[in-house]
Parts: C-alpha cells; sequence; structure tokens
C-alpha cells in the first residue's frame, strides 16, 4: 500500500525536527570547560604552567569537563592557610596526580587519582596549596614528598 506524499512528508518533517531538538538538547547540557588565570611554577629544573584556582567556586570547578592536558601544565589550588583538605575526581575525564604542599611550598605527600570517580585523595597534614597534574608526572620527574615548588602565589 502506497502512503500519500503529504504523510511521508510530514513524517520526515517530524523526524527531522525531532533530531534537531535532541541535538539542541545535548549541545545545552555539554557542560562549559572554564579556564582560570595561570602562573608559572618550578619545581628544580621543571617549569609549570598552572591555572590557579582560589576562591570555593573556582576549586570546586577544577579540571572538570577537560579531555587534555599538556605535558606541564596543570592546576594549582589556593586554600588560604593549613587546612585539612581532600579531592575527588567527579566530572574529571583525565586521570591526575596531585601534591599537597604546606605554606612554605615543601610537598607533604603525593596522590595517584583515578578518573572520575569519588575517592578521597587528602592531603596527609594541613596543606594550604594542591597543584594537579597529569597522572605519573611526579613520579617521572622523581618529585617526592619533601620537594620545594617555588613561584606560589601569596596566600
Amino acid at each position: 500500500m502506497r502512503q500519500p506524499i503529504l504523510s511521508r512528508l510530514c513524517l520526515n518533517t517530524a523526524a527531522a525536527l525531532l533530531a534537531a531538538a535532541c541535538a539542541t538538547s545535548a549541545v545545552a547540557q555539554t557542560p562549559q570547560v572554564r579556564h582560570f588565570p595561570t602562573t608559572q611554577l618550578n619545581i628544580g629544573i621543571h617549569l609549570i604552567k598552572a591555572e590557579v584556582a582560589q576562591t570555593e567556586a573556582e576549586r570546586e570547578q577544577g579540571l572538570m569537563f577537560r579531555e587534555k592536558m599538556g605535558d606541564n601544565e596543570g592546576m594549582l589550588f589556593l586554600f588560604g592557610a593549613p587546612a585539612g583538605v581532600c579531592m575527588w575526581m567527579k566530572n574529571t575525564l583525565i586521570p591526575l596526580s596531585v601534591a599537597f604542599m604546606d605554606e612554605k611550598g615543601v610537598i607533604i605527600n603525593i596522590e595517584e587519582m583515578k578518573e572520575q570517580t569519588l575517592d578521597s585523595h587528602c592531603a596527609k597534614r594541613g596543606a594550604t596549596y594542591a597543584l594537579e597534574m597529569n597522572k605519573g608526572w611526579f613520579k617521572q620527574k622523581n618529585i617526592k614528598p619533601g620537594t620545594k615548588i617555588d613561584g606560589l602565589p601569596a596566600k
């Protein structure tokens, strides 16, 4: 049985409108990747271009929804004063390493973090800063607890 031309046209138009609505909805729901001002840090001979998250909202956003990060790029979190801080990887698409530092920039501990998990990774004592880098970056550069990071902004 043949469908009338008008009926097929209506079905094709409806399908096209539905596809367009779905595409628009997907775009509207895609989270916005936010970039922050940067600073240069150094650990011995290693230079790092670090975005700086200093407000609570910026720290909450962090590296969420990023699909990649450069080899010597990272994110520096400023906490203002030594505090018991923990990081997690909600909506974070890339695996990261985090170094927690004291008020002098000395690394307290380094933790490896798996992408898109809610596991807590905490400083072993009060931390004033945290630096997130691509997973394994600190290990590859032989950077360990006790190492000092220079160039940290004032609290």
